[in-house]
């Protein structure tokens, strides 16, 4: 599997896009504004003379739709009340991989008057945005060029699918209840690697006194078979998969040799690998939680919230947090039939079966 070709999510703004079904990675955005506001303060702490800078910012892993915009208008509108506007410019890269829908992304920035037109009053500085093609596990930017690194829901993919040992993983697709200790470490080694690759790249292209803001899609537990709700979630898109293989609609060797190129990973393991690199100071860490469902708003429970319509709920799962983040990968490996059986309706009736409505 060419990571870089198959990895992005489902392009467009049709009902399966992820445009459209982004609702969850948005809340976490939100979840995680105050922070982002924090760092845009440190940056200005760090200037010698803010009223005449200019600052870059990154944005890895944008994928397309109303998030990246909602990151760009977020920044401009918190330096808009800086009190810094004067002579003050600002430069947005948005970056991911080639495979990328970058033509929705262009044709959805004319959204961003819109968005100005909501905080009526406010002086806006300039602003120049531009799109970035490329892997951030490798060099994007001229040494020391970038003041502030902003990603969201993007680093717990790889840099490649774990091919070695995959054999030994038979039946499952991620870390899955009879995934062997070994097979385990490969996950996690192929984690370390990455982000430690990730460090020491953005390391040599942020200025000094510059930031990062990174959100996971991570596990609570520093246990490693413990991933929860993530794991399960993959568990049971294996499951689907091997309905197909028994309906002779899906080869057997295709699902063996497939494994997810994700790794959840937990608060600590992140925390661990950034103070042992030497590179970067940790000032703040958080965990938060949210309903797999992208339309229940209410607060998680451990699993144990009532669902009032629970079909509902798994087709909104299925096509919001699964379809339109994975369906390409899958269709790139089990070939485009085989992704459409798997997806609709295998996947949504397995969730159903299962009562698994609310994975938080």
């Amino acid at each position: 599997m060419e990571i870089e070709r198959a990895l992005h999510m489902v392009g467009g703004d049709g009902n399966d896009s992820y445009a459209t079904n982004s609702r969850l990675p948005m809340k976490a955005i939100m979840e995680t504004k105050p922070v982002l506001c924090k760092a845009i303060e440190g940056v200005f702490a760090s200037l010698s003379s803010p009223a005449l800078a200019k600052i870059v910012i990154a944005d890895l892993g944008c994928s397309s739709g109303p998030n990246m915009l909602l990151v760009v208008s977020g920044v401009i509108g918190m330096i808009s009340t800086s009190g810094y506007l004067e002579k003050m410019e600002l430069q947005f890269f948005l970056n991911d991989l080639p495979g990328n829908d970058f033509n929705y992304v262009f044709r959805s920035l004319q959204q961003l008057k819109q968005l100005a037109d909501g905080r009526e009053g406010s002086l806006e500085p300039p602003y120049y945005i531009a799109g970035l093609p490329g892997s951030f596990y490798t060099r994007l930017f001229p040494y020391q060029s970038v003041h502030i690194f902003h990603s969201s829901y993007a680093l717990m993919w790889r840099s490649k699918s774990s091919q070695s040992g995959v054999l030994l993983n038979k039946g499952n697709i991620y870390i899955g209840k009879a995934t062997p200790s070994h097979v385990v470490k490969l996950f996690q080694n192929k984690f370390k690697e990455d982000f430690s690759l990730f460090l020491a790249l953005r390391s040599e292209e942020l200025v000094s006194g510059g930031r990062m803001v990174l959100t996971f899609l991570g596990r609570k537990s520093s246990q490693m078979l413990a991933h929860g709700d993530v794991g399960t979630m993959w568990e049971l898109l294996a499951e689907a998969l091997q309905i197909l293989v028994q309906k002779g609609r899906v080869k057997e060797e295709d699902l063996t040799t497939f494994n997810l190129p994700f790794y959840a990973p937990s608060v600590d393991e992140v925390t661990e690998l950034i103070e042992e690199s030497g590179l970067f100071d940790v000032e703040h860490t958080g965990v938060f939680e949210s309903s797999w469902d992208p339309h229940d708003d209410s607060k998680s429970n451990g699993g144990d919230d009532v669902v009032a319509d629970c079909a509902r709920s798994a087709d909104s799962i299925a096509n919001c947090s699964i379809r339109a983040v994975i369906e390409p990968l899958i269709a790139d490996h089990f070939g485009e039939s085989s992704s459409s059986r798997c997806m609709s309706p295998l996947l949504p009736s397995i969730l159903r079966k299962e009562g698994l409505c609310t994975l938080s």
